[in-house]
């Protein structure tokens, strides 16, 4: 993975929800916290500034992100991050821990490749359709990639890809494809245009009419934060 992310924080004891308002209020810091790996949760406050940038790259969300606080260095993946409905600020970031020898169960993105020149889409008129921008996929920390390719070039009008059709990198797996047939999601989709879904209506209901009276003389047609702590 090319990209290697490494944020510094701070370790904090002062918690609830009155605290974490004075964090961001007056330092402009976001609280945030640190579990798993046996360990016990550590409660952090990261700038909002290198939190945010850190954001803006679409890998920050699938990769392994080593987090600097009192002095040790830490492996996590980033769990969840809570935003302001309102405001491009971030309230609250989870962090999960990795052991290098678990695995992790992790959103990667899905990158697809080759829409402009799909079959269906250059041939058949088709619209594609993206069910899934993202899967969840388990692995070891040091398998997980920045992100998976779909290549659609082959694609036929009227034809998806599923989940369980995705070439996936070496040592992943999706674990939804485990709970049966039904958890098979469709991931992306070449679609009839509407528009000609339409035209052919009224050639259906020109055969149907052969024989029958004329149609009407004007010419009328049927009614158709949770905070941390």
């Amino acid at each position: 993975m090319a990209d290697q992310f490494e944020l510094h924080a701070e370790l904090r004891t002062d918690t609830g929800k009155g605290a974490s308002r004075r964090l961001r209020r007056n330092g402009d810091l976001v609280p945030a916290i640190v579990y798993g790996a046996g360990k016990d949760p550590q409660s952090l406050s990261i700038a909002h500034k290198d939190l945010h940038k850190a954001c803006e790259n679409e890998a920050f969300f699938s990769h392994i992100i080593t987090l600097s606080a009192g002095g040790e260095k830490q492996e996590a993946i980033l769990k969840d991050l809570q935003r302001h409905p309102a405001k491009d600020r971030i309230l609250h970031a989870d962090f999960f821990r990795v052991r290098m020898d678990q695995a992790i169960v992790v959103e990667v993105p899905l990158h697809f490749l080759n829409e402009e020149d799909c079959v269906g889409v250059k041939q058949g008129g088709g619209n594609i359709s993206h069910t899934m921008s993202s899967v969840e996929v388990s692995c070891l920390p040091g398998d997980l990639p920045e992100y998976i390719e779909v290549d659609i070039l082959e694609l036929e009008l009227g034809s998806s890809i599923h989940m369980s059709e995705l070439v996936l990198p070496k040592g992943l797996e999706i674990p939804a494809l485990s709970l049966g047939e039904d958890h098979d999601q469709v991931v992306v989709a070449v679609n009839v245009p509407r528009r000609a879904e339409e035209l052919d209506e009224p050639v259906a209901d020109e055969e149907a009419a052969e024989g029958d009276e004329p149609a009407a003389a004007d010419g009328e047609s049927p009614a158709e934060e949770s905070d941390d702590d």
